[in-house]
């Protein structure tokens, strides 16, 4: 596995496994233009594809500054240089640093292109076979890889999602190495480098920024034209924010609504940065962190009992802190995404939400990710009742009673063992809840 290199001639050279683009080489040649711009997020194979292209053409890097590297393009193209290819992130520095070389084109969203870096599922199979892992180990691995790593389009008609290439390689080196499953889904590394999505919310705030959080981890696509190119200089604006965290990775290309794409997480190791920066933010503001002690507590009450006080527990705390400092206007979504997050942070388990599933599951559903282990599952259903209301409580319970019995009944959730239900009814800073025995 050739997880952490990106030169290809060592590659090659040194009998590592690659997944073969080079025909993307003649696609880029048979375009009509000569200057190619092509932008995907960190850890997507840029590297390595920059470096088949130099094998390939025998490319000399020039050296200097950034604006002065585009002047030499420039002067190049009307000399010597036939063809420039330029990859990275994000188009900041085409707007606000290349003004002596506009005359390159974007394919970053061209459907023929949109397969061109990371992995497509074929080209994953492809890589299991070669490793020789044999079918029924793959039909236990590809759903993992792909709930964690695939999720990625970068064209509004592409047919094709793309699966995270150095993430896949990373799971791939240690699993053939382990002979397991790794514990860590993620590579720190990787973790690490997404982990500067708040500075990109940053950009955006109060309200704006934690409606963009609770849309985007509950699975409610956002709406947004993909913006092309940014000037620095001039303050980004929500349509700006949106697009980079699009270019970033962030979020991805997953439908379309009146020609404008639908973009939402790609994937759940994305869903669980996002988490974790909203948990964060959260935090900050009620002056109160969980700590690891706390997140034991939780996982025993859960796996062992089937119970969620100490869930409960650190809901009243956010829910109390948060209220006594009026920082924020909570209603049902936020204190249903701060029970998901908290659960999201629980990584023996599978975290399953209302709006993942079109609104056919309960608020909540947690199952164990080894149902080996004899752990139970949990359901959860939230409603909410505003401050003086609380004569509606037990007509809310029984609501929500009534939604949990008639999901009860879906094939899925039926046959989960050990499934413990509870509804959970918010009322000002008072938390309700009751179990439901079948």
């Amino acid at each position: 596995m050739p997880y952490g290199i990106s030169n290809y001639e060592k590659m090659i050279n040194d009998g590592y496994y690659y997944v073969d683009k080079t025909k993307y080489i003649e696609k880029l040649e048979n375009l009509p233009e000569t200057n190619i711009m092509f932008l995907r997020p960190r850890k997507f194979g840029k590297t390595l594809f920059t470096s088949v292209l130099e094998n390939f053409c025998s490319l000399v890097y020039k050296n200097g500054r950034v604006r002065k590297w585009y002047e030499v393009l420039k002067e190049g193209t009307e000399t010597v240089v036939d063809r420039i290819f330029i990859t990275g992130v994000a188009p900041i520095t085409l707007d606000s640093l290349t003004s002596g070389f506009n005359i390159g084109t974007d394919i970053t969203q061209d459907i023929d292109f949109n397969d061109m870096m990371g992995f497509t599922r074929d080209e994953l199979v492809g890589i299991l076979n070669n490793q020789e892992i044999p079918i029924e180990e793959q039909e236990k691995i590809l759903p993992i890889m792909k709930e964690n790593y695939d999720g990625y389009k970068f064209s509004l008609n592409a047919k094709n999602q793309i699966y995270n290439s150095n993430m896949c390689l990373y799971f791939l080196s240690r699993y053939i190495r382990l002979g397991e499953i790794p514990n860590d889904l993620i590579d720190m590394n990787i973790a690490s480098d997404y982990s500067k999505i708040g500075k990109m919310l940053d950009l955006c705030k109060g309200e704006n920024r934690l409606e963009i959080l609770r849309q985007t981890v509950q699975g409610e696509p956002i709406v947004n034209n993909i913006v092309k190119k940014f000037n620095p200089a001039i303050e980004f604006t929500e349509t700006d924010m949106i697009s980079m965290l699009y270019y970033l990775g962030y979020l991805t290309i997953s439908g379309e609504l009146v020609g404008m794409p639908e973009l939402t997480i790609p994937n759940k190791v994305m869903k669980e940065i996002y988490a974790d920066y909203f948990m964060q933010l959260v935090s900050q503001m009620a002056e109160f962190r969980m700590n690891s002690d706390t997140n034991q507590e939780i996982l025993i009450q859960l796996a062992k009992y089937g119970r969620i006080d100490k869930i409960v527990e650190v809901l009243r705390i956010y829910l109390n802190n948060l209220s006594n400092r009026d920082m924020i206007k909570f209603d049902e979504k936020y204190i249903k995404l701060i029970f998901y997050c908290i659960a999201m942070n629980i990584s023996s388990y599978s975290t399953k939400s209302e709006m993942e599933v079109n609104r056919n599951y309960p608020d909540i559903l947690l199952v164990p990710r080894d149902r080996t282990k004899g752990y139970k599952a949990i359901m959860v259903e939230f409603k909410y009742l505003k401050k003086g209301e609380i004569a509606k409580l037990e007509d809310k319970q029984k609501e929500a009673r009534e939604q949990i019995e008639r999901y009860s009944k879906f094939e899925d959730i039926k046959d989960i063992e050990g499934l413990r239900k509870y509804t959970l009814v918010v009322a000002g800073n008072e938390i309700f809840v009751q179990e439901i025995c079948n």
